[in-house]
């Protein structure tokens, strides 16, 4: 399932036919406009894709969920539509690490700019960056080019549609943990994407305060819930002591978070809680 607002002409169709091009498996594609027509793309798009318009743009998770109703298979791959894959065998190669191992419940690869540019160490969803080659399991993973069981993500609730926009791929992880899988950084298998330096507006720092709220309020158990909120609070008091640009907008939001009530709640368990800790990372930081 491929998510665009057809701001992307071009990358869309480079995209769209290495998804096609993949040997190995078999594909059942859709390409989502968020608000957007993908009918419309000049020239049309590629054979054996079809498109799934939506009147208004609902967001990055709510958009995704709602292209998983239109498609059919064991398996769903959820691609940007300014990301492609490097190997003709990339969703082979992914789906045989799960059936190796069925503990792996989503896996994320390597993101490389095909340009050589140096990948961001955002791109690598572990607090200790690392080799990027080496692979591991993680608690939040990069939402341009997922792969899980489709059982795994109907049982996880599928994406954060309230989200709107960021922390999605972290309560989704998360939810991957707490259905007994784990969610795994595949260092060996590469997807493409440009880097493109984050824009830090009024509105990402809206959004970014008010969801870290929301991921504690829908998923943590009640006593971890300050722990989560006062650590990352903490963190951007002390980035915002040394740059406050944004800072107006992040208080906003996290004023917000609490304020609202973003529905949806599922308390992890704290067997999960427990399995994450002694993975390396409790759902605290």
């Amino acid at each position: 399932m491929v998510l665009t607002q057809g701001t992307r002409p071009d990358e869309l169709r480079r995209g769209l036919q290495r998804l096609l091009d993949q040997s190995g498996v078999h594909l059942d594609v859709v390409v989502v406009g968020n608000g957007w027509d993908p009918a419309t793309l000049p020239d049309g798009l590629p054979d054996v894709t079809r498109p799934l318009a939506l009147s208004e743009n609902l967001g990055i998770p709510a958009g995704r969920n709602a292209g998983v109703a239109a498609v059919s298979g064991e398996f769903l791959f959820f691609l940007d539509d300014d990301a492609s894959l490097a190997s003709r065998t990339f969703l082979a190669d992914a789906v045989a690490l799960i059936r190796a191992d069925p503990s792996l419940g989503l896996i994320q690869p390597r993101v490389v700019d095909p340009s050589g540019t140096a990948s961001p160490r955002r791109w690598i969803p572990r607090i200790r960056k690392g080799d990027p080659t080496h692979s591991s399991p993680v608690f939040s993973c990069w939402e341009g080019a997922v792969l899980l069981p489709r059982a795994v993500f109907d049982e996880a609730g599928g994406w954060g549609g309230p989200y709107f926009y960021a922390h999605e791929g972290i309560e989704l992880a998360w939810r991957v943990w707490d259905t007994g899988r784990r969610a795994w950084y595949a260092g060996e298998l590469v997807a493409h994407h440009p880097v493109i330096q984050q824009t830090r507006h009024a509105y990402y720092y809206r959004l970014n305060a008010r969801n870290r709220v929301w991921l504690a309020r829908r998923n943590l158990p009640l006593p971890l819930i300050p722990l989560y909120v006062g650590a990352w609070t903490a963190i951007q008091a002390l980035r915002f002591a040394r740059r406050p640009a944004g800072l107006r907008a992040w208080l906003g939001g996290w004023m917000e978070g609490w304020r609202v009530d973003p529905g949806g709640r599922r308390q992890l368990s704290w067997r999960t809680v427990a399995r994450m800790t002694a993975a390396g990372r409790p759902p605290i930081v």
